[in-house]
């Protein structure tokens, strides 16, 4: 086991460097630090020494991948993409183009992220679960029927439709919540309560359906017709044998989601003004803020490798035919 952990998280390296340089170039193929730089001094005639010098102050004044004029090993470290990308190795996330640390800046914004997304992820996965099994528990019938027109009904609507409509609905109209905005501690309930219900909403058809066609997998092999045979009632079939074996594909849609509710949700943090990692996202790509951008995307990518490794370890637990060499 601590050997599979050692190679994953080795084999993670390059990979980690690969999305930073897949990254690096998209940014800079879309931007060069001179259409940064007059984007961010905001003067639309702007001065040559102006660039020149937002350019030095934020270290975009050098060669991006090589430097030719550099010797040895600085031909490699005297660049933008190493000095810029390499140092998030080690949680070095630098400042933004505006000055700000990054690094705070992640710190600040975790616990909004999670504040959402916690609660939307605990509870969908109830809410889902639930709902697939009551479908499987009463199939071919209308129940079962009626469950997936929903489903479908509910995969079928944009979630801007969930969040513009539940804005204008419960807090314009019913004015139960208030309809954007943030505050820590307990008041930060009041704030939550709509983004959260629209988030197990949105969700809800296509979790669901996807739970339904699992269990329904489950109920058709030979280890369920044995526990029939041998007199058991369908609802301990069902809740006891089909849903433990049923664990593993939702483990690997669930484990692999933990790490990025770090992130946030991009749209739904944007609507309700809620100042987590998903608008700061939003905010950097808006601004073409490199340094914020390339660092949410190497978060991302570590938290994403990291739910990788935690999915194949949480396999052995719900399976021990399962053995990590």
């Amino acid at each position: 086991m601590l050997s599979y952990i050692v190679r994953r998280i080795l084999y993670a390296i390059p990979i980690l460097i690969g999305v930073n340089l897949i990254t690096f170039a998209l940014f800079f193929v879309v931007n060069t630090p001179d259409d940064m730089a007059r984007m961010q001094l905001g003067i639309k005639y702007v001065t040559p020494e102006a660039i020149e010098k937002w350019k030095q102050d934020r270290g975009y004044d050098k060669p991006l991948l090589f430097n030719k004029e550099a010797q040895n090993l600085d031909q490699i470290t005297n660049t933008i993409f190493f000095e810029k990308s390499m140092a998030m190795f080690v949680f070095d996330f630098g400042r933004a183009d505006d000055g700000r640390d990054i690094g705070q800046e992640i710190k600040s914004r975790m616990m909004p992220s999670l504040a959402i997304a916690l609660p939307v992820f605990v509870l969908g996965l109830i809410v889902y679960i639930t709902f697939a099994l009551i479908m499987v528990f009463f199939r071919a019938t209308y129940i079962d029927f009626w469950g997936v027109v929903l489903c479908v009904a509910l995969m079928s609507i944009s979630s801007l439709f969930y969040i513009i409509g539940g804005q204008f609905l419960i807090s314009k109209m019913w004015h139960l919540v208030p309809i954007s905005g943030y505050e820590s501690g307990l008041d930060a309930a009041k704030f939550l309560i709509l983004p959260v219900i629209i988030g197990v909403i949105s969700s809800a058809g296509a979790s669901s359906r996807w739970y339904r066609t699992i269990f329904l997998e489950e109920m058709g092999k030979e280890y369920v017709r044995t526990a029939r045979a041998k007199g058991l009632s369908e609802h301990i079939v069902l809740f006891k044998h089909v849903l433990r074996n049923a664990l593993i594909p939702i483990l690997t849609g669930a484990v692999v989601v933990i790490p990025l509710l770090f992130l946030g949700s991009l749209i739904v943090e944007s609507f309700f003004g809620i100042p987590g990692l998903g608008s700061y996202t939003i905010d950097a790509i808006n601004s073409q803020d490199f340094s914020v951008v390339r660092a949410m995307v190497f978060l991302g990518s570590m938290l994403y490798i990291i739910g990788l490794i935690f999915t194949d370890i949480s396999y052995t637990l719900v399976d021990p035919r399962i053995r990590l060499a």
